[in-house]
C-alpha cells in the first residue's frame, strides 16, 4: 500500500540534510537505475545506495537492442565512466531510400550508435565492479559510496515510518523483507512498480503498432546492403510503415569493422483495441514458440518461426531490398508493442519518492531519447543533491523534458503510422527529434504547474 505523505517534512529540501549521507533505495537495475546509482555514488556525501532489481538473476539478459547515444548519454559517460573504452559507432550521414532502394534524400549529420548490452556492462563495471568481456573494471576509488545490488527483490509497498520511508519487498525465494530509506527512486521502466503503487490509474496504453527489431552481422549481408548502412543512418517510409537501421557494436561490444551489427527497427501497424484483448494478428505475433502469449515484449529468440516467416514475406513485398534483406537474415528477432505512459508528477511523499526515466515517461522509440532521458535525469538529480540547483529547477527540467518529448513521440508515431504524409514531413519530424536538449525551450503547458 502506498499513499501520499501526510507530514510536511521534506528532507531533500532541507538545507541541513542535503549535505548529509542519505539512505537511498533505487528500484530498478536496468539502465535508468544504474545511471542513477553511478551518478549518486560519486557525490561527496557518500550516500548509502541500494539497488532493488526484480529480475531473479544477477545479470539482466541481453535485450539485443541498438541505442542512439544522444548528447546526454555521451555527456553522462564523459562525466562518470572510468572503463576507458569507446562507447559507440559513429554514423556520418542520414539518408532516406525509396521502395527501389535508391537514395532520395541525404544530409550530413554525425550521430553515435551503441548497444543496450555494452551500455549495461559498462555501467555495471562502474557501479558495482562486475567483470565481463565488454570492458575492464576500473579501480575502486577511496572516497566513493558503496552500492549494494540486490537481484530477485520485487517491491510490494511503500509506507511512511516517521522521518523515513519503509520499502517492503519479496525475494525470488518468497521471503518478505523491508528496508528504511530517506529517498526512494523509481527507475523501474515504463511498467514501473513504484508508479503503479503510487498511481494505479496510470497505465501503459497501446498505440496500435509494434516495433519489429533485430540485428545481423555486417559481414553476413550483400555488398549493396552493407553500403546502405555502413557509416549511415538509413530510413524508409511508406503508409503505415517506418523502418530504420544503423551499425552498432558487435559481440562483447567490439567495434571492429566486419564484426559490428546492423540493427533495425521496423514499425508496422497491428490494429487492436488493447493489449489485454489483442486482435488475432497481434496475438499470433506475440505468442512465442512455446505457446506463451506476451503482452508487450517478445524476447529475442522466442518468436514463433511461423509468425516470423509471415513478417519476412511481408518485408520482401513492402520494403526496399536492403531493408528486406536484413529482416530476412536476422536470427533472433524480437517484438515490442509501442505504448504510451506518463506520470502527472515525478515526486511523492513530499519529495521522498521520485520517478525518473521510463518510469516517469515512457517515450515512443521514434524519439531515440529513452536512454538520454535516463542519463539526464540521473545527472540533474546528482546536481540537485550536490546543491548546484534548487528543487524548483530540478522539477522544471525533468518534467519539462518528460512532457515535451513524450508528446513529441506520440505526434511522430501518429504521423508516421496513421497518416499518409510526404517524405519531407517525416524528415522534419526526425530532425526535430535530433535537436539537442540544451536547445529546447519548455513550453508553458509543460512546466506551468511545477514552477
Amino acid at each position: 500500500m502506498a499513499s501520499r505523505a501526510t507530514t510536511e517534512y521534506e528532507p531533500l529540501k532541507d538545507p541541513s540534510r542535503i549535505h548529509q549521507p542519505l539512505d537511498i533505495v533505487i528500484v530498478g537495475g536496468s539502465l535508468g537505475g544504474l545511471c542513477t546509482a553511478l551518478a549518486l555514488k560519486s557525490l561527496p556525501q557518500r550516500h548509502r545506495i541500494t539497488i532493488l532489481e526484480r529480475n531473479p538473476t544477477p545479470l539482466l539478459h541481453n535485450q539485443g537492442a541498438g541505442i542512439v547515444a544522444g548528447g546526454d548519454t555521451l555527456n553522462f559517460f564523459k562525466r562518470y565512466d572510468r572503463c576507458d573504452r569507446p562507447l559507440a559507432v559513429s554514423s556520418q550521414r542520414r539518408q532516406y531510400l525509396n521502395k527501389d532502394g535508391n537514395i532520395v534524400h541525404k544530409e550530413d549529420m554525425v550521430q553515435n550508435m551503441t548497444s543496450w548490452d555494452l551500455v549495461y556492462y559498462m555501467l555495471r563495471a562502474n557501479v558495482d565492479y562486475v567483470e565481463s568481456a565488454y570492458c575492464q573494471v576500473p579501480p575502486r576509488q577511496p572516497d566513493e559510496a558503496e552500492v549494494q545490488h540486490l537481484h530477485g527483490h520485487k517491491v510490494t509497498a511503500l509506507e511512511e515510518n516517521h522521518e523515513k520511508l519503509c520499502v517492503m519487498y519479496t525475494t525470488k525465494d518468497g521471503k518478505e523483507g523491508e528496508m528504511k530509506a530517506d529517498l526512494v527512486i523509481g527507475a523501474d521502466g515504463p511498467s514501473s512498480t513504484v508508479r503503479s503503487l503510487l498511481q494505479p490509474d496510470v497505465q501503459r496504453t497501446y498505440a496500435g503498432y509494434v516495433a519489429l527489431r533485430g540485428t545481423v552481422r555486417e559481414d553476413e549481408v550483400s555488398p549493396k546492403t552493407l553500403e546502405a548502412f555502413k557509416d549511415r543512418f538509413t530510413f524508409f517510409h511508406a503508409k503505415g510503415i517506418q523502418i530504420l537501421a544503423y551499425l552498432i557494436p558487435g559481440e562483447n561490444g567490439t567495434l571492429e569493422p566486419g564484426q559490428r551489427l546492423i540493427n533495425f527497427v521496423y514499425y508496422t501497424n497491428f490494429p487492436s483495441e488493447s493489449l489485454d484483448e489483442p486482435s488475432q494478428d497481434l496475438a499470433e505475433l506475440m505468442t512465442d514458440v512455446e505457446g506463451v502469449r506476451h503482452r508487450i515484449t517478445m524476447p529475442p529468440g522466442k518468436t514463433d518461426p511461423k509468425a516470423w516467416e509471415k513478417q519476412r514475406v511481408i518485408a520482401s513485398e513492402r520494403l526496399p531490398p536492403q531493408f528486406a534483406e536484413i529482416v530476412r537474415l536476422t536470427k533472433k528477432p524480437f517484438v515490442q508493442a509501442v505504448t504510451d505512459v506518463i506520470s502527472p508528477t515525478n515526486e511523492f511523499f513530499n519529495g521522498r519518492v521520485i520517478l525518473l526515466g521510463d518510469a516517469l515517461a515512457g517515450f515512443r522509440p521514434h524519439t531515440v531519447a529513452s536512454t538520454s532521458q535516463a542519463a539526464f535525469d540521473a545527472m540533474i538529480l546528482a546536481d540537485f543533491l550536490r546543491g548546484d540547483i534548487d528543487c524548483k529547477e530540478w522539477r522544471k527540467q525533468t518534467m519539462g523534458y518528460a512532457r515535451t518529448i513524450q508528446k513529441r513521440g506520440v505526434d511522430m508515431g501518429e504521423r508516421s503510422q496513421h497518416q499518409d504524409l510526404p517524405l519531407e514531413e517525416h524528415i522534419h519530424d526526425r530532425n526535430l527529434a535530433s535537436r539537442p536538449r540544451e536547445k529546447e525551450i519548455w513550453s508553458d503547458w509543460a512546466i506551468a504547474d511545477v514552477l
